[in-house]
C-alpha cells in the first residue's frame, strides 16, 4: 500500500507565523542577554565523531543505504530538547542528530543542494506527543517562560482532557539515563526510496550499563566518562509504512507497529570531549545545524510536522547564522 500526504490549503502562512513566533524566542533571549543560539534543544551534552556502516537487505536498499559496505564519516550532537538550558534531571526531550559528511546527490534545502551532507534527528521517544504542528506550537507557546506557567497555559490552550493525555505520554516514557543505553528515533517518517515511507531508530549495542551520575549535567558527564573508555554502538534500523492505521504519515502521536528492517551500524570510536580536539569538534558541532530536510530526494520528510520543521528551522538556522556545511570529519 503506498502512503500519501495530506495538506491543509493554509498549511504553508499556519507554519510562515509559527517560524516568526520561533525566531521571536530566540530575539527575546538576545535581549536578556545571551548568546544567538538555537531556540529549542538548546542545552548540547556534546558533539562526537563517528562512522555509519551500511549493513541491510533488498528491503533495507534505499538513499544512503542503498550499498553494503558503504562507510559514512559523520558528526553526531547529543541534547536536551528544551529552549532553555535547564538541569539534566528536568523532565525533557533528549536528542540524538547525526550529520552524515561526503553524500553525493541533489539535496532538498534551496541553496544546499550541492552540499554533502545528509542529516537525520532523533529523539528518545518512538512518537512525539503532539499529533500536528499545530499542537506542538501551543506547547512551545505554554513552554517559553519556564515550568511556572507551563501547566495554566496547556489547560488553557488544550483543554483539560488532551493536556493530561500529553503529559501522561511524556511521564510515561522511559527515563534516560544515559544516552549509550538508551533508543533513538525519528518519530516522525521520511521517504525511504521511491514510493515508500519509513521511521529510523537507533538502538544500542553491546554499551556497558550506566553508571549512577548526578549533577545538572549528568548526561554529558555520563558520555565524556564512556568515550573516554572506548567505542559506542548503536544499531540503526527502519520500521516501514504499511497502512494508513498502523503507520499514519500526518498523525506522530501514533507509534508505528510492524517489524524492523536493519540498515547498519553507527560507532564512535573512543575520544576524549575534553581534549582540546574534544572541543573543537564539540565547537564545530554547536555551529552546524541538524535540519531533517538537509536531505537527499530519497530521504525527504513527510508529514506536518515535518513539513513546518522545513518553515521553522529555515528561520532559526538564519537567525543564528550557522555555520556552513561542513565537507570532511575530523578525527578524535
Amino acid at each position: 500500500m503506498s502512503f500519501h500526504e495530506t495538506i491543509a490549503p493554509d498549511e504553508t502562512a499556519r507554519f510562515e507565523r509559527f517560524s516568526s513566533e520561533i525566531v521571536d524566542i530566540q530575539r527575546a533571549r538576545l535581549k536578556k542577554g545571551g548568546a544567538a543560539a538555537r531556540a529549542l534543544h538548546l542545552k548540547a551534552h556534546t558533539g562526537a565523531v563517528g562512522e555509519l556502516l551500511v549493513e541491510t537487505s533488498d528491503a533495507g536498499r534505499a538513499g544512503v543505504f542503498a550499498s553494503n559496505g558503504q562507510r559514512w564519516p559523520l558528526y553526531a550532537r547529543f541534547s536536551n530538547g528544551s529552549s532553555a538550558r535547564q538541569p539534566d534531571k528536568a523532565p525533557d526531550v533528549r536528542g540524538f542528530a547525526l550529520k552524515l559528511v561526503g553524500v553525493p546527490g541533489k539535496k532538498i534545502i534551496a541553496g544546499l543542494e550541492q552540499e554533502v551532507t545528509q542529516d537525520f534527528l532523533f529523539i528518545d521517544q518512538p512518537a512525539i506527543a503532539f499529533r500536528n504542528a499545530d499542537e506542538f506550537m501551543t506547547f512551545v507557546r505554554a513552554a517559553k517562560d519556564g515550568p511556572l506557567k507551563l501547566l495554566p497555559r496547556l489547560v488553557a490552550g488544550f483543554g483539560l482532557r488532551r493536556t493530561f493525555q500529553i503529559l501522561g505520554q511524556t511521564l510515561k516514557a522511559p527515563k534516560v539515563t544515559s544516552f549509550a543505553t538508551h533508543a533513538f528515533h525519528t518519530s516522525a517518517p521520511i521517504s525511504f526510496g521511491a514510493g515508500r515511507a519509513a521511521k529510523l531508530a537507533l538502538f544500542p549495542v553491546g554499551n556497558p550499563p550506566a553508571s549512577p551520575t548526578s549533577g545538572a549535567d549528568a548526561l554529558r558527564a555520563d558520555l565524556t566518562a564512556r568515550l573516554k573508555a572506548g567505542p559506542l554502538t548503536w544499531a540503526l534500523r527502519a520500521q516501514l509504512f504499511q497502512d494508513d492505521v498502523t503507520t499514519p504519515i500526518e498523525d506522530t502521536s501514533v507509534v508505528w507497529a510492524g517489524p524492523w528492517v536493519e540498515l547498519g551500524k553507527l560507532t564512535l570510536p573512543r575520544q576524549d570531549p575534553e581534549s582540546p580536539r574534544g572541543r573543537e569538534i564539540t565547537g564545530m558541532v554547536e555551529q552546524f545545524s541538524f535540519d531533517p530536510w538537509h536531505a537527499i530526494e530519497e530521504h525527504r520528510p513527510l508529514g506536518a510536522i515535518m513539513r513546518a520543521r522545513a518553515v521553522a528551522y529555515k528561520g532559526s538556522v538564519l537567525e543564528r547564522k550557522a555555520a556552513a556545511e561542513p565537507k570532511s570529519v575530523l578525527t578524535p
